[in-house]
């Protein structure tokens, strides 16, 4: 029986720590350029003890903390975490093709199946055109189909719109495609600055930042605007500008403004 002086002490005593549990993020599209890029961040950050990436062929791989999985070993998987990235296929790569590619159309259903699995938290990698999208959806919902996936209730849902460079190769078009190709691909001289494309290792690294961060941050969905992207771009060696705008929404003023890349 403990005396009243050990049950004192008892009480003042600070609790035990408790060690996190450790965090997975499954990423869904983690060929091509970008892909490759998320998947090189997400473990390079230390903050995932598991990084799964859906793959459509046995891979074998050396990296630590990396598991190729197919498409029924996501539920034992148990990610919290998941980022979905659309993404041009680099030809030129075969190991590309052992990567699953996510087709926008099927968005709405996968988000359900991946909160169904216990994913909380979910980043959307959706590069566009540079100066095709309209101001309004910069910061806002671009489709049914993102508003579908909003309406899901993730406890943290992130939209990144990045400038893309180029689109579709135009290898087989015939003249006139070419040609037009050509024409569309001069306005990039029309669109500012702050929304002209940025490397694919920045919009990476704003990935990879968003996924550790996101729980720390005020529950909700969110958009975030190539605007921002060009303003990371800005401060490589810092996640300073991603931290202030997940705790404020504002869009920092960047001076002093360096290659876009």
């Amino acid at each position: 029986m403990l005396s009243p002086d050990q049950a004192l002490a008892a009480a003042a005593r600070p609790p035990a720590h408790v060690a996190p549990l450790p965090r997975r993020a499954l990423v869904i599209g983690g060929g091509g350029v970008l892909g490759s890029a998320v998947v090189e961040r997400l473990l390079g950050s230390g903050r995932f003890a598991h990084v799964g990436v859906w793959t459509v062929v046995p891979l074998q791989t050396a990296l630590r903390r990396l598991e190729p999985l197919g498409e029924p070993d996501w539920a034992t998987f148990t990610a919290d975490t998941a980022l979905v990235v659309f993404d041009r296929a680099r030809h030129a790569n075969g190991r590309d093709e052992a990567f699953g590619r996510p087709d926008p159309a099927d968005l709405p259903a996968l988000a359900a199946r991946l909160q169904a699995l216990g994913v909380h938290t979910l980043v959307v990698v959706v590069p566009h055109a540079p100066g095709l999208l309209p101001q309004a959806l910069k910061a806002g919902l671009a489709s049914l189909d993102e508003g579908a996936v909003a309406a899901q209730g993730f406890a943290h849902l992130v939209f990144m719109r990045p400038a893309q460079v180029g689109g579709a190769d135009a290898a087989g078009l015939a003249l006139p495609g070419r040609l037009a190709r050509w024409l569309l691909s001069q306005l990039h001289w029309l669109v500012p600055q702050r929304e002209q494309p940025v490397r694919s290792h920045t919009v990476a690294r704003v990935a990879a930042r968003l996924a550790a961060a996101l729980p720390s941050a005020a529950p909700g969905a969110r958009v975030m605007p190539p605007e921002l992207l060009w303003a990371a771009a800005q401060r490589p060696d810092d996640d300073s500008v991603v931290d202030a705008w997940l705790r404020d929404g504002q869009l920092p003023d960047v001076a002093g403004a360096r290659q876009r890349w």
